[in-house]
């Protein structure tokens, strides 16, 4: 029987893969008090490492204000680094790999998350309408006109990265990720619905990426190109972004991220009903000769659907979510094209346990049958 594409080896920057199925980041809100992983963490992901496997660690906020949902996981303080610390070494006790994706939330949060009680920032003063807020105890509430970010605070952001990036590796993580996706800050400014800047960071397609391309090179000064991912939702509509012309767009960022020789560009699939793409599957495969480097692809890939990407050459690797979540052991089962788990929405975000260290593994006996 010929090898699945998912499972041949693939070079990812300075590692060796030895396989295509990917963790996606998971924003799970369970961390416990100060923003700490919770002590479930470490369970959880080693549960889902595999040997010479990549998981990619949910969305963690690089500083206090970058803040914007419950009870999700910082990388600014002491107790942070030391909870993590605890997740990577567990991973990396089952032999896989862990980058971390590095977050900043930008307009999508809430004075009460903010120290000090202020505004949150974006690129400019216009506030989300389509979707709500989360208060961090939980009530949905209108989202607040942003601070524009002035071009003197500006540097402050990047150095947030900067920083984040320095505490991930303290931390133990193998790279990072940083998160140009999903309506954040670093889309804000990419995407002409949320950015009407007139200085150099707006306007242009050159300059709308300006903040996502420093923020990169930062990234790059702490872990090497090799060690640095990114992620991007270019045809994204989720916390009211989207771009005139995304094709034009990102025809101008993939190559400028390209010059910059990370190791990859990790992009969100069309998915109807949930805001976070429009269009058809084909819309990303547009962007494909704009980007040489090596490709994951996520969003509602199945087995069959993973390895057909890889094999037409849409992409070198695919990021798995829901799936991950049911599925601690999701690579052995594509593997062996084993049934999945079905996952349980109501226990994605917050609570203990259930749903989140409680998902069994397929029985041992009956895969080596």
């Amino acid at each position: 029987m010929s090898v699945k594409p998912l499972f041949t080896p693939l070079r990812l920057g300075r590692y060796r893969l030895a396989h295509r199925v990917i963790m996606a980041p998971l924003t799970r809100m369970r961390a416990g008090k100060g923003n700490v992983p919770s002590q479930l963490a470490p369970e959880y992901y080693a549960q889902r490492a595999s040997q010479g496997g990549l998981i990619i660690s949910e969305a963690t906020q690089v500083s206090a204000s970058g803040q914007g949902y419950p009870a999700t996981p910082g990388i600014h303080t002491p107790e942070q680094i030391a909870g993590w610390k605890n997740v990577t070494d567990a991973v990396h006790a089952k032999k896989g790999l862990m980058f971390m994706q590095l977050w900043h939330v930008g307009r999508s949060s809430h004075s009460s998350f903010q120290p000090g009680g202020i505004l949150p920032v974006g690129p400019s003063a216009m506030a989300i309408t389509t979707e709500k807020s989360l208060t961090p105890d939980w009530q949905q509430v209108p989202y607040e006109i942003p601070h524009a970010l002035e071009l003197d605070e500006i540097p402050a952001i990047i150095e947030a990265y900067r920083e984040g990036a320095r505490n991930a590796m303290a931390a133990g993580f193998d790279g990072v990720e940083i998160h140009g996706a999903n309506g954040y800050l670093l889309e804000q400014f990419l995407h002409d619905r949320s950015n009407k800047r007139t200085d150099r960071y707006g306007g242009s397609i050159e300059n709308r990426a300006r903040l996502l391309l420093e923020v990169t090179e930062a990234v790059v000064g702490i872990w090497g190109a090799d060690r640095t991912g990114v992620r991007l939702s270019p045809f994204g509509t989720y916390n009211d972004v989207g771009d005139s012309d995304p094709v034009e767009l990102y025809r101008y960022v993939l190559p400028a991220l390209g010059k910059l020789d990370i190791a990859y560009v990790s992009i969100i699939e069309a998915r109807g009903g949930n805001g976070m793409e429009i269009g058809t599957p084909t819309s990303v495969d547009q962007l494909r000769p704009f980007w040489t480097g090596t490709l994951i692809l996520a969003g509602g890939f199945n087995g069959e659907t993973a390895n057909d990407a890889i094999n037409s050459g849409r992409a070198e690797a695919i990021a798995f979510g829901r799936h991950f979540i049911a599925n601690p052991d999701l690579p052995t089962r594509l593997s062996k094209d084993l049934p999945l788990n079905s996952y349980d929405r109501t226990t994605f975000y917050g609570g203990g346990a259930s749903g989140y260290t409680t998902y069994p593994t397929y029985p041992e006996n009956e895969t080596e049958a």
